[in-house]
C-alpha cells in the first residue's frame, strides 16, 4: 500500500513539475522551469520526447503539439529594444525578429550582427533551442491567428532553432501551423538569451 501511495505522490509531483506549477518556498511565485539551452543532434525521437511538451500529432519530420508550461510574460522596453521575459522559463525573447526569410546559415550570421550591435544592451543573444522554442507554441491559434501568444510579433511565423537533425537539417518551429520540424529550407529569426 506503502509503495503505491509512494507511486502515487511521484507521478503526481513529475506533472506538477513538467506543467511548471510548483511553488516557491515562499508561496509567492512558481519556480521558473529548466530548459536545454545548448545546442544538439536531435533524432525524431528525441525532438518527440522533450518534456513540457503535449503532442498531438506526430509526421515523418516532426510533430504537432504545444508547450504544457504556464508561462508569465511581461513586455519590457529596453534601451530601445522591445523584449518579452517569460518568468516562468527565465528567458528573454526579442519581441519581434529577423524581418527577412532566411537559411539556417544565414541565421546564425544575422544574431551575430545582433550581438554586435547590443540589442536592448545585451550581447548575449542566441538562436533558441528546439526544446525552448516549443514553450512558444500555444495550444490554440490565438486572435493573431497564430500559435503563439499575441504579444510576440506575428511577422515570424516560422522560427529557427539552434538544434541540427542529422547532417543535413536544422530544427523549426512553425506558429502558423502549431509543429516542430526539422525538412525546411528559410525560417525567419526570434533569439532568446538566458536571464541568469
Amino acid at each position: 500500500m506503502k509503495k503505491i501511495l509512494l507511486q502515487k505522490i511521484l507521478t503526481v509531483s513529475f506533472v506538477l513539475l513538467s506543467c511548471g506549477i510548483i511553488q516557491s518556498a515562499d508561496g509567492e511565485n512558481p519556480l521558473p522551469v529548466t530548459l536545454r539551452s545548448s545546442y544538439m543532434n536531435l533524432s525524431l525521437f528525441d525532438a518527440q520526447s522533450m518534456p513540457h511538451v503535449y503532442m498531438r500529432k506526430d509526421d515523418k519530420w516532426g510533430f504537432y503539439g504545444h508547450s504544457t508550461i504556464a508561462h508569465r510574460y511581461e513586455e519590457k522596453s529596453v534601451k530601445g529594444g522591445k523584449v518579452i521575459v517569460d518568468h516562468s522559463t527565465g528567458l528573454m525573447w526579442i519581441q519581434s525578429g529577423s524581418r527577412d526569410y532566411m537559411r539556417w546559415a544565414s541565421a546564425k550570421d544575422w544574431i551575430e550582427k545582433l550581438n554586435y550591435r547590443k540589442y536592448a544592451g545585451y550581447n548575449d543573444w542566441r538562436l533558441p533551442t528546439l526544446e525552448e522554442a516549443i514553450t512558444l507554441l500555444e495550444p490554440e491559434r490565438k486572435s493573431n491567428g497564430l500559435y503563439i501568444d499575441p504579444l510576440f510579433n506575428d511577422e515570424q511565423w516560422g522560427i529557427w532553432s539552434g538544434d541540427i537533425y542529422g547532417q543535413g537539417g536544422a530544427w523549426s518551429v512553425y506558429f502558423s501551423l502549431g509543429n516542430a520540424r526539422w525538412n525546411v529550407k528559410n525560417r525567419y529569426v526570434r533569439p532568446v538569451r538566458s536571464l541568469n
